[in-house]
């Protein structure tokens, strides 16, 4: 076996786990009710794939030989385990090319496996590692890593979700049409926890950015908008992923400073955060913007009410269009703001629109909103981050440097912390309020 045709099949191994994991998954789910046997006869096919493809070639139709692969070893294993009741009849239904009939408001076997993972019968924190595992095809000792936990803890967390599914008779299928905005709002709630674990990640053995679980959370969600690519929240939650991680290169400096040259995604850099304000604008990925307002464009266009999502979405659009900070249209973002608390009434949206009022009306508009969240958001870092920033503004340094004090003691963050820490000791320039809240859309 050649060095070139050896590296042909480890390319196209890793393409087709990419694109076919779920897919196969999700179709063997279908077929046979037991997600554990399709979980384990996927991971078959793809251990088969590593020994035959680089010795016999890469197959013209890599899917469909996973997936032909995946259904033999389904059986072979119902066959070994001498279930030859209803599930071994089922198996026979893979001699029928026929299609499945439709269960849902749209039928496509993915959907279903998405929604079966994000069922919310299911805990929360099942529902991440069952989506991660089964739909993005990530191992346990991978979702143990990005959440820093035991892999056995993972797991055990996977195999009681399964064995919940089970017994409860929880339904594979996408739920009717009346039902679905409810449960895709679950499905969009995992997926943005993701993606929000890597934007600004917490672990202390991490580095401050994961890009491995945006990367991971941006695939997904644009599976589930090529599945839904008339849904209005998706489009948004996809547009704000995009727009979010397009400013990634210039979020995080080896030094705290615009521009530094070093890794941050590696967790010995000694890194800071970088406000909206400072970035370097010229770093941001243009192909990512492009895309993001394209779609914030397409649900403006739409005429349809706005989601929380697509609000989101639509006030980065904002600040990724301003070439330079100072040219941020802050009157359109605080009106963003007001429509987005109807719908998110949540102190933290309060507290983001606050930073924006702070820019429009002046720093003692946007602390009287702050100061009167203060019974609900405490505990919160960014509201005692965004406070410090005011009070800095109005002079008032001693307040400031113990609202400072608090935010660095709640911060998880480490290039969050260090910024803080800078911002705290008075050097480097004072930047807008904006961008001070942590998990703030405009970061």
């Amino acid at each position: 076996m050649s060095g070139a045709v050896a590296d042909e099949a480890s390319a196209a191994l890793e393409r087709a786990h990419r694109d076919e994991w779920a897919r196969v998954v999700a179709s063997l789910a279908r077929r046979f009710a037991d997600l554990d046997l399709a979980e384990e006869s996927a991971a078959e096919a793809f251990a088969t794939a590593v020994e035959r493809w680089p010795r016999d070639g890469v197959p013209p139709n890599p899917g469909a030989w996973l997936t032909t692969t995946a259904n033999r070893k389904a059986i072979d294993r119902i066959r070994r385990e001498h279930r030859r009741d209803d599930k071994h009849r089922e198996a026979m239904m893979l001699r029928d090319d026929s299609p499945a009939e439709p269960t849902g408001a749209i039928d496509d076997d993915r959907l279903r496996l998405v929604f079966t993972c994000c069922h919310p019968a299911l805990s929360m924190e099942a529902r991440i590692a069952l989506t991660l595992r089964l739909v993005g095809g990530l191992t346990v000792a991978e979702i143990a890593r990005a959440f820093l936990v035991q892999e056995g803890a993972v797991a055990r967390r996977i195999t009681r979700a399964k064995h919940k599914i089970a017994a409860a008779g929880i339904p594979y299928r996408v739920p009717s049409a009346h039902d679905l905005p409810v449960r895709l709002a679950g499905v969009l709630g995992v997926l943005y926890l993701v993606f929000n674990e890597g934007y600004l990640a917490t672990g202390a053995d991490t580095g401050p950015v994961r890009t491995d679980l945006t990367g991971e959370a941006i695939r997904m969600t644009r599976l589930l908008h090529e599945l839904l690519p008339y849904d209005g929240e998706v489009t948004g939650l996809l547009a704000l992923m995009l727009l979010i991680e397009a400013r990634r290169p210039a979020r995080v400096a080896v030094d705290g400073s615009p521009g530094s040259p070093g890794s941050p995604e590696s967790p010995e850099s000694p890194v800071a955060l970088v406000p909206l304000p400072e970035q370097d604008r010229d770093t941001w990925d243009a192909s990512l913007i492009t895309e993001g307002h394209r779609l914030v464009r397409t649900r403006l266009a739409s005429g349809e009410a706005p989601g929380r999502y697509q609000l989101l979405a639509a006030i980065n659009a904002v600040h990724t269009d301003a070439r330079d900070a100072r040219d941020t249209d802050w009157s359109q973002v605080v009106a963003l703001y007001d429509q987005l608390v109807p719908l998110d009434p949540s102190p933290v949206v309060a507290l983001n629109r606050a930073i924006a009022v702070g820019e429009v009306d002046g720093v003692d508009a946007a602390l009287t909103i702050i100061d009167g969240l203060a019974g609900s958001l405490d505990g919160y870092h960014a509201f005692h981050a965004s406070r410090a920033e005011l009070l800095r503004r109005v002079g008032r340094d001693a307040e400031a440097r113990a609202a400072y004090d608090r935010a660095i003691e709640l911060a998880g963050n480490r290039a969050e912390v260090a910024y803080l820490r800078r911002r705290r000791g008075g050097t480097g320039a004072a930047p807008t309020i904006e961008g001070t809240a942590s998990r703030n859309p405009s970061r």
